[in-house]
């Protein structure tokens, strides 16, 4: 596993940084991010976890974030409908056709948004902790999250303001490793942080409206993944997203909040194993 770079990718022509997992000739797992979140937000151990079922894991930077393109001075904001499209521009680099893919928080919507609109290149569509879009269902519970405030600029301050903010959007029910949590937060901040390109990506997400209709259309075999407790995207938002996709599998993850902590891996690891398996009809596929 190393960083690499992609330039002029999709329609935008964007650089995005990605890194792979495992055997490049097993299905393609593509894993996509939440706003502002960094591709390594999406935990080493949970990457490998999926190689260990035989799963070829690729993850990124989406635009606004990490070490992909920027836009602090765009003239008009963009949409869902192209952070999916430098997805499709990302597999074009690949040089893959299609690909499982997997999206957590505003990267489930980013990744339902690929399955609606670029059918082709989707060969089963997991949502973790997301929503359709749809008024009502998704909410953030901002009574929990009042007390964070603004993240610090310097970053011990902001190290630390992380480790209180995944406390308190986290899961209840599993341990939270104070120490990983930090390194992480201080990789992240090493890697570059943009707080108006998080806003940036959420203005986008408000900005593509609801999906409810627009996702009866999808085809792929479909794990909705969602939380008990999770006070940034109500389950509501997941029980929406499952009802709206045909034939979607529903897995409702007891004491889960907004986070991937490691004791959830083996389960949702598994499950979208399974998936990938059944729309792969039982046989490996590069």
């Amino acid at each position: 596993m190393s960083e690499e770079l992609a330039l002029d990718v999709g329609p935008s022509g964007i650089q995005i940084a990605f890194e792979r997992f495992g055997d490049p000739a097993s299905p393609p797992v593509l894993l996509v991010m939440g706003a502002g979140a960094q591709m390594i937000y999406w935990p080493d151990g949970f990457c490998t976890a999926l190689v260990r079922h035989g799963l070829h894991v690729i993850r990124f930077d989406n635009r606004d974030c990490g070490r992909s393109t920027h836009f602090p001075n765009t003239p008009t904001p963009y949409t869902l409908s192209d952070m999916a499209a430098d997805t499709t521009g990302l597999l074009d680099t690949l040089g893959l056709d299609s690909t499982h893919i997997v999206g957590g928080s505003l990267g489930g919507m980013v990744a339902q948004t690929l399955a609606i609109e670029h059918p082709t290149r989707v060969r089963s569509l997991t949502s973790v902790m997301s929503t359709t879009g749809a008024p009502g269902v998704g909410l953030a519970d901002h009574r929990a999250t009042a007390g964070l405030g603004t993240p610090p600029a310097e970053r011990a301050a902001y190290v630390a303001w992380e480790v209180r903010a995944v406390r308190t959007v986290g899961s209840p029910r599993f341990p939270l490793d104070e120490e990983e949590t930090a390194a992480l937060a201080g990789r992240a901040f090493d890697r570059g942080l943009d707080h108006p390109g998080a806003a940036r990506q959420v203005a986008a997400a408000r900005a593509s409206g609801d999906r409810t209709g627009r996702l009866r259309s999808v085809r792929v075999p479909t794990l909705v993944v969602h939380g008990t407790n999770d006070v940034l995207c109500d389950i509501s938002g997941g029980r929406a997203t499952a009802a709206a996709v045909p034939g979607a599998e529903l897995m409702v993850v007891a004491g889960m909040g907004h986070n991937l902590p490691p004791g959830v891996w083996p389960q949702i690891t598994g499950r979208i194993a399974a998936l990938v398996r059944r729309a792969e009809g039982g046989a490996p596929r590069a």
